[in-house]
């Protein structure tokens, strides 16, 4: 494995760039599988930022994770390790070959936020391909997903995503299911730290009430244990 660099500079302006990497993909993968964008990689396809430095990717199983990660390596990426900023996404792996960069992970984010049925449920088919289906996850997940990391720049892609107009009750209901399927519910705390920061950025947030009260009952909980 490769040492990390100290800064990866490269930005995508086109998500066709992304689309020529499926496209390859496709020529070297042994069986299909199934690839969930999530992150600003799917802000760029929906026209809402000018450039990304990385496209996120989750595979729903350990067998389609190992897969591509071997496919990826014929195609000439390198691996790479994560820095101190991806800390908390519990990265699986990075990727990278010249201007492209791939974070990918298996099933979970941030070792709690797990691709769900419901979120797989929600997804936009954009790419069907003989051995690869490419998605995009919606506008509310990658919202979540933003919420629960410290990147540059993802706090203004939360601003950006509500722009179009987001469903907050799915949101919420997202929240309390990831609760409800994951033992250890710590996230709740980071994402409440970001939405105070968005509405201190003047972002009208319906469901912060709630998530400050499932944020005061994980404390409680956690110092009764």
């Amino acid at each position: 494995m490769m040492k990390s660099r100290s800064v990866h500079k490269s930005m995508i302006s086109r998500f066709k760039d992304f689309e020529q990497l499926f496209l390859e993909l496709n020529t070297k993968l042994d069986s299909k599988i199934n690839i969930y964008i999530i992150g600003g990689a799917v802000l760029l396809y929906r026209n809402l930022k000018p450039s990304t430095k990385d496209i996120d990717l989750v595979v729903g199983t350990k067998k389609e994770f190992i897969h591509l990660q071997n496919t990826l390596v014929k195609l000439g990426f390198k691996t790479e390790n994560p820095s101190h900023d991806y800390r908390k996404l519990n990265l699986s792996q990075i990727f990278i070959r010249e201007d492209l960069r791939i974070d990918l992970f298996e099933t979970k984010v941030c070792s709690q936020f797990q691709l769900s049925k419901e979120m797989i449920q929600r997804v936009e088919l954009i790419l069907k391909l003989e051995k690869l289906n490419v998605y995009l996850c919606s506008n509310e997940d990658i919202f979540m997903f933003k919420t629960i990391t410290e990147r540059e720049g993802d706090l203004q892609d939360c601003i950006a995503l509500s722009k179009l107009g987001l469903n907050w009750k799915t949101i919420l209901r997202e929240i309390k299911n990831q609760i409800k399927i994951n033992n250890k519910d710590v996230w709740i705390t980071w994402i409440e730290e970001r939405l105070n920061l968005l509405e201190d950025m003047g972002l009208q947030i319906p469901i912060i009430k709630e998530v400050r009260i499932l944020s005061e009952k994980y404390y409680s909980k956690l110092e009764k244990n």
